[in-house]
């Protein structure tokens, strides 16, 4: 790209003679799809005050057998609900839960990745359980809540979930 100066003003010759960029008028910003034009991340309706951290464990998960585990830890107090969530002013119960991630650079990652869906309030919803009680529960981003029992008891071995949870994060900005 060339450009040429005059005293006052810088001129991309690209763009001169007609040959500019598209008009914008045109361009529609408001739809169902404009979380993927723009990248923005919308805050979900997760608890205030919740707590993430993590343990690294001197065992491997089944199916990554040279790595170490890490183990997330997530931690939430009885709290009173908001207008996020479905019964305002309402009391819910907290939560103590884990979650293991194998300790290689995919793992890793994908750690980080979830400490950013956690500070975007994104891991964590208040929903009614079974008896109709309020109580803070995972949202829509799958974890792996025990190191082993396979995909279908939410442990490993499972071949696809890293790569399965790394798209679920693109797809709500997360990257």
């Amino acid at each position: 790209m060339g450009a040429t100066e005059s005293k006052d003003k810088m001129y991309c010759s690209r763009y001169m003679n007609g040959k500019g960029p598209p008009s914008l008028t045109g361009l529609k910003v408001d739809g169902p799809n404009n979380h993927k034009k723009f990248n923005l991340i919308r805050e979900g309706s997760q608890p205030n005050g919740g707590e993430m951290t993590f343990n690294i464990e001197r065992k491997s998960l089944p199916g990554y057998p040279d790595c170490d585990t890490i183990q997330i830890i997530f931690h939430f107090e009885d709290g009173i609900q908001t207008d996020r969530h479905p019964h305002p002013g309402h009391g819910y119960k907290g939560l103590d839960s884990v979650a293991y991630l194998p300790n290689n650079n995919t793992g890793i990652k994908i750690y980080r990745l979830l400490e950013a869906a956690f500070d975007q309030k994104l891991m964590f919803t208040v929903a009614a359980d079974s008896n109709g009680e309020y109580c803070v529960t995972p949202a829509d981003i799958p974890l792996k809540t025990l190191d082993s029992g396979g995909p279908g008891s939410l442990g490993y071995p499972d071949s696809t979930y890293l790569k399965t949870v790394m798209k679920i994060l693109r797809i709500k900005g997360i990257k």
